[in-house]
C-alpha cells in the first residue's frame, strides 16, 4: 500500500519534539573550586529544567516543600525506620531546598543519608530479635498497609511495635497459604501429613527472616550515588511524574520491558512505591498464554521453578527484571497481589515472544440477528521502524487490513484501541488519514510559541463506513490522538471506559556530559535527564493530558472505580486547551444522540455488565480496606470471604459462543502455510467470541446503519 502524503514538516518535528531535551541549555556549566561530582550534576540539571521543561517552575518555598516530602517518602515510604526526632532534624530543610538546589547544594541529602544508613543497621536489629521468639497468633490488633494513613513512629518502642506488627503480616500470611494448600492436598489424598500450627509458626519466621536478610542486604548495597540519584529526583518530580534523572547505570535499564528481550514472559513492569507492578502484557507471550497474570498485579517474589522465591519488595526494577528474564523452556513462579487483594503463585515458562502478536491483525465478526458482518482490527501498539532497515509500520499494516476487510464487504469497523499505550507519532497522523478527507489531526506545543500542527494533506479516504474504537484506561498517547481525532471530527463513536489514560506529554532525554565544563571531564558519566517538553492538544483545542478522551459511551469495567491515569499521579500537569484548529466535521449518516441512547439502554440492561461494575465496585472496596488482622483465624476468615465474593464474577467472559467470527479470504489463503498465523488468528477468534464489549460494539455499528 502506497504511504499517505502529510506535511513535509511532520518527520522533521518529531526528530525536533524527540531530541529538543538535548537542545534547551546551549553552555556548560561554569567550573568552580571544590566541584563535587554530585554538586556538578545537580547544577546542570536545574539549568536544564529551569530552561528546557514544558513548565516554567518557580524554585520557591511551595517547591521545597514538595520536594521536602517526596525525599522523605523516597527515604522511608512504609514509615518503618524513621521516627519523629529523626523529622525534627530534617524539618529544618522543610522550606531551604529551593535555595539550596540554587546553590548546588544538598546538605538534606548528607544528613538524610547518615540517619537512613543508621537507622537500616538499627531495623535489623529489630526484626532479627522479633523474629527469634514465637508469635502470638490470637493478638487481637490489625495491620495497616497504607503508610499514607500513619504518622512516623514517636519512639523507638513505637517503631519496634510497628515492626512486630509487619512481621506478624507477613507469617500469619505464610501459615494461612501453607493450611490453605494442605487441605487442598487432603482433599485429593488421604496420605498428606499435616503439620501442625507450631512447626507452621517457626517455618513462617524462618521464612520472614530470610526475605527480610534478602530485603536489607539490598538495602545496604545501596550506593552513596544511588541514593543521591533519589534524592536529585525529589526534585524533578515536582516539575512532573515523567522527568526524572537516570545515573549511567539505570539509564542503560530505563523502560526495560520483558517483552522488549527475546527470551521472557512477555511483561511490562513498572517500579512504584517500592513495588513491582505489572502495566502489559504481551500478546502471545508467555504471560499470555499462561493467563493469569494480569496488569495491575504486584509483584512481590520471585522463585525459578521450585526453588525458594526471593522477595522482590522494594527491590529496584532493572534487578526484578533480572530474575524474571531467563531462558526459553525455564520455568519462573511469581507470587503477585491481585486486585483483590488476593495472593496467587504463577508458574509461567519462559519463551520467545511470538512478535507476530503485536502487529495488527483483523477478524471478521457477525451479528447473528441481522446477518451483517463487520470487520474486528486490533492495534496492539502504534509500532514503526525508526532503523529504516525495513521493518513494519502500523500505518502500512492497519491499511493491509482494512483492504482485507473490504474485500469480505464488512458493513463497519470495530477498531480496538484498549490497553494500546502508544507509540509512533507520524503513524498516529497518518492512520487518522485513512478514515478522514484531510486536516488537523493534532496539535504539539512546545512551552513557548505556538503550537505545531500535523495535518493529513491527502483527500483520499480508505474506508468511509461506520466506524467504533475501542479505547480504555490503558489506552494512552498516540492512542489517545486517534481516538480524540475521530471524536472531535465526528468520524465515529469512542466506546470505553470513563476516560483513557490522559498521557499528554511528550519526553526526551538530555545527555548531561554534553554539559560539563573540560576542567571537570574526570567526573563523568554523570547520565542523563528525561525532560518532558511537549504537550499534546487535539484539534478542538482541549489537551489530552490529564483528562485523556471521555468516550461518546461510557461501559463498565474492573477497573473503572480504581486510581488509574495520569490524574491520579503526583504533580501530573493539568489540562488545559489553546485555540481550535480549522476543520470539518464528517457528515454522519446516522443520529448520534439515538446511537449512544440505544447504546446506553442495552448496557444498563445487560447483567454481564451489570456484574462487571459490581465486580468493579467489589475491587474498591477491597482497596479502600486497608487493614488485616493480625489474628490468624480472623485472617483465614477474612480471606475466605473474599474468595467467596469474587466466585460469582469468575466466569463473566466464559461465553465462547458470543459472537460468530471467521478469518478474511486473504489471511485464509496465508496461514493455510504459516502455522505461527494460524495459532494467532485462531486465538484471537477464541478472544473475540467471548467478549461482550466488541458485542456492544457491533449493536453500535448495527445501530449506525439503521
Amino acid at each position: 500500500m502506497k504511504s499517505r502524503k502529510i506535511v513535509g514538516a511532520v518527520a522533521v518535528l518529531i526528530a525536533i519534539i524527540t531530541l529538543s531535551a538535548t537542545c534547551t541549555s546551549g553552555k556548560k556549566i561554569k567550573a568552580e573550586d571544590g566541584m563535587t561530582k554530585g554538586s556538578l550534576t545537580e547544577n546542570i540539571i536545574r539549568e536544564t529544567l529551569l530552561s528546557g521543561h514544558y513548565l516554567d517552575m518557580k524554585l520557591d518555598d511551595e517547591f521545597a516543600e514538595k520536594v521536602f516530602d517526596a525525599q522523605l517518602k523516597s527515604l522511608d515510604y512504609y514509615k518503618l525506620f524513621l521516627t519523629q526526632k529523626d523529622i525534627s532534624k530534617l524539618n529544618k530543610f522543610k522550606t531551604s531546598l529551593d535555595d539550596d538546589f540554587r546553590a548546588g547544594r544538598s546538605p538534606m541529602f548528607e544528613l538524610s543519608y547518615a540517619i537512613i544508613t543508621e537507622r537500616l543497621a538499627e531495623a535489623k536489629t529489630y526484626y532479627q530479635e522479633l523474629l527469634a521468639k514465637p508469635f502470638d497468633l490470637t493478638l487481637n490488633e490489625n495491620y495497616e498497609y497504607d503508610s499514607e494513613k500513619l504518622s512516623y513512629a514517636t519512639n523507638t518502642k513505637e517503631l519496634k511495635n510497628r515492626w512486630l506488627k509487619h512481621l506478624q503480616n507477613d507469617v500469619v500470611e505464610y501459615i494461612y497459604h501453607k493450611q490453605t494448600n494442605q487441605n487442598k492436598a487432603t482433599e485429593k489424598s488421604d496420605t498428606v501429613t499435616i503439620k501442625p500450627i507450631t512447626v507452621l509458626e517457626k517455618e513462617a519466621r524462618e521464612k520472614t527472616l530470610k526475605t527480610h536478610n534478602q530485603w536489607f542486604k539490598r538495602l545496604q548495597e545501596l550506593t552513596k550515588e544511588e541514593r543521591f540519584s533519589t534524592y536529585i529526583n525529589a526534585h524533578t518530580s515536582v516539575f512532573d511524574p515523567h522527568t526524572s534523572f537516570f545515573p549511567p547505570k539505570q539509564k542503560e535499564d530505563f523502560d526495560i520491558s520483558i517483552s522488549g528481550r527475546l527470551e521472557g514472559i512477555g511483561a511490562t513492569l513498572q517500579e512504584k512505591e517500592g513495588y513491582i507492578k505489572v502495566t502489559k502484557i504481551v500478546p502471545g507471550s508467555a504471560s499470555w498464554k499462561q493467563g493469569d497474570l494480569e496488569p495491575e498485579d504486584v509483584i512481590l517474589k520471585v522463585g525459578q521453578g521450585d526453588k525458594d522465591p526471593v522477595d522482590i519488595v522494594d527491590m529496584r526494577l532493572s534487578d526484578a527484571v533480572r530474575l524474571i528474564r531467563g531462558s526459553k523452556g525455564t520455568e519462573v513462579r511469581l507470587t503477585v497481589r491481585k486486585q483483590d487483594g488476593s495472593e496467587m503463585i504463577i508458574p509461567i515458562i519462559r519463551d520467545i515472544v511470538v512478535l507476530e502478536e503485536t502487529y495488527a491483525k483483523s477478524i471478521i465478526v457477525e451479528d447473528s440477528l441481522t446477518g451483517k458482518k463487520y470487520g474486528y482490527i486490533n492495534l496492539p501498539q502504534f509500532y514503526v521502524d525508526f532503523t529504516g532497515t525495513g521493518g513494519r509500520s502500523c500505518f502500512e499494516d492497519v491499511g493491509i487490513e482494512i483492504e482485507k476487510l473490504k474485500r469480505d464487504n464488512i458493513d463497519g469497523i470495530v477498531f480496538d484501541l484498549r490497553n494500546n499505550g502508544g507509540g509512533s507519532l507520524q503513524d498516529v497522523v497518518k492512520m487518522v488519514g485513512l478514515f478522514i478527507a484531510k486536516g488537523p489531526i493534532v496539535q504539539i506545543k512546545p512551552r513557548s510559541g505556538k503550537p505545531y500542527v500535523y495535518s493529513d494533506y491527502d483527500p483520499k479516504i480508505q474506508f468511509d463506513g461506520e466506524l467504533v474504537v475501542m479505547v480504555n484506561e490503558q489506552s494512552a498517547s498516540a492512542s489517545e490522538i486517534f481516538a480524540a481525532a475521530i471524536q472531535d471530527y465526528n468520524r465515529g463513536i469512542i466506546l470505553g471506559s470513563p476516560s483513557s489514560y490522559g498521557k499528554g506529554t511528550v519526553q526526551g532525554f538530555q545527555d548531561l556530559d554534553n554539559y560539563v565544563p573540560e576542567a571537570l571531564s574526570s567526573h563523568k558519566p554523570l547520565g542523563s535527564l528525561k525532560l518532558t517538553t511537549h504537550k499534546f492538544y487535539r484539534v478542538n483545542g482541549g489537551s489530552t493530558q490529564w483528562k485523556g478522551v471521555e468516550p461518546h459511551i461510557v461501559i463498565p469495567d474492573v477497573y473503572m472505580y480504581g486510581d488509574y491515569g495520569e490524574k491520579k499521579l503526583d504533580n501530573s500537569i493539568k489540562w488545559d486547551e489553546i485555540p481550535a484548529c480549522n476543520y470539518t466535521k464528517w457528515n454522519s449518516r446516522y443520529n448520534e444522540s439515538s446511537v449512544i441512547s440505544a447504546s446506553e439502554i442495552r448496557i444498563d440492561g445487560n447483567n454481564t455488565f451489570k456484574l462487571i461494575e459490581e465486580n468493579a465496585k467489589r475491587y474498591k472496596r477491597l482497596r479502600e480496606s486497608t487493614q488485616e488482622s493480625l489474628n490468624l483465624e480472623r485472617f483465614t476468615k477474612s480471606q475466605i470471604e473474599r474468595k467467596e465474593s469474587g466466585k460469582k464474577y469468575e466466569k463473566l467472559f466464559d461465553n465462547k459462543h458470543l459472537i460468530k467470527t471467521s478469518i478474511t479470504l486473504v489471511d485464509q489463503e496465508i496461514i493455510s502455510a504459516d502455522s505461527t498465523k494460524l495459532a494467532s488468528m485462531e486465538q484471537l477468534s477464541k478472544v473475540i467470541a467471548g467478549d461482550p464489549y466488541v458485542l456492544e460494539a457491533m449493536n453500535i455499528l448495527t445501530d449506525m446503519k439503521k
